[in-house]
């Protein structure tokens, strides 16, 4: 069992997006931040809730072409010497993979949710206690349950197994570190709330001075998609690298190989 360093981890991904900042920015503009703009500029007050069924496609689209910018980001932060387009193909190759996994552990979860906390999701101040209560067990199961999965990305991206392996293998690298991965993630999404909200209400601000009220498919939404986006993708990116990092250490007893890129050209 490798104990983790997140401190160590940190000082890494600082190395990696020193030296291969761009390879890896080029993956993340193309596969995260462009997509995003268009969905933002398509629909700006969907907040990621499809309305239609052109909804859905673009956020499924979405959706699947940011997983494979994050298989390839992560590709790039593990060392391997790849091009832009040799890492986003690899991410092409292990999505469907990394994608069913996904499904496999969260379905249940999402099952468990509609059946048995429905009314609290949909109307907290309606709901009644058994539901509310069902809703809080579920919650604090998919916290715990999420923190062990933490790793399936690099593991999807790292390793050539299927989908029931990757959900293993996260299990097992997570073993024995469960309380500094919650601390990681617990950061890190502060850090996201506060960047976006931030990001949000200061374009929100700037773009009603500017341009009136935000449509769809106007220079306002554009604005708008444009700044969140671009902190998204900030946030986004230090995640992965990071936990490309953590991965490393975790699996190093069986891929002593894995260290810090020298170069990404």
């Amino acid at each position: 069992m490798a104990k983790l360093s997140l401190s160590r981890a940190w000082d890494e991904t600082r190395d990696v997006l020193s030296r291969d900042g761009k390879l890896i920015g080029t993956v993340a503009l193309a596969l995260v931040f462009l997509p995003g703009v268009i969905a933002g500029v398509y629909n700006p007050n969907s907040e990621g809730v499809p309305k239609t069924g052109a909804d859905l496609l673009l956020l499924s689209v979405v959706a699947v072409v940011g997983i494979v910018g994050q298989l390839a980001t992560i590709r790039l932060a593990l060392g391997t010497r790849s091009s832009v387009g040799e890492a986003i193909g690899h991410g092409l190759r292990r999505a469907p993979a990394y994608i069913a996994a996904s499904m496999i552990w969260l379905l249940p979860f999402l099952i468990l949710a509609y059946f048995l906390a429905g009314p609290t999701f949909r109307n907290p101040a309606a709901a009644p206690p058994s539901s509310v209560l069902a809703a809080t067990f579920i919650l604090i199961a998919l916290i715990i349950v999420s923190v062990r999965m933490l790793m399936t990305s690099p593991v999807a991206s790292t390793e050539h197994v299927g989908p029931i392996d990757i959900i293993r293998r996260s299990w097992k690298l997570t073993s024995g570190n469960w309380w500094r991965l919650f601390a990681f993630l617990l950061v890190f999404l502060i850090v996201a709330m506060v960047s976006l909200g931030a990001a949000g209400a200061i374009s929100g601000i700037l773009t009603g001075i500017l341009f009136g009220a935000v449509e769809p498919m106007s220079v306002a939404a554009l604005f708008v998609a444009f700044f969140v986006e671009l902190v998204t993708t900030i946030v986004t990116v230090g995640f992965l690298v990071m936990v490309a990092r953590i991965y490393a250490q975790l699996s190093a007893p069986d891929h002593a190989g894995v260290s810090v890129p020298s170069s990404g050209t």
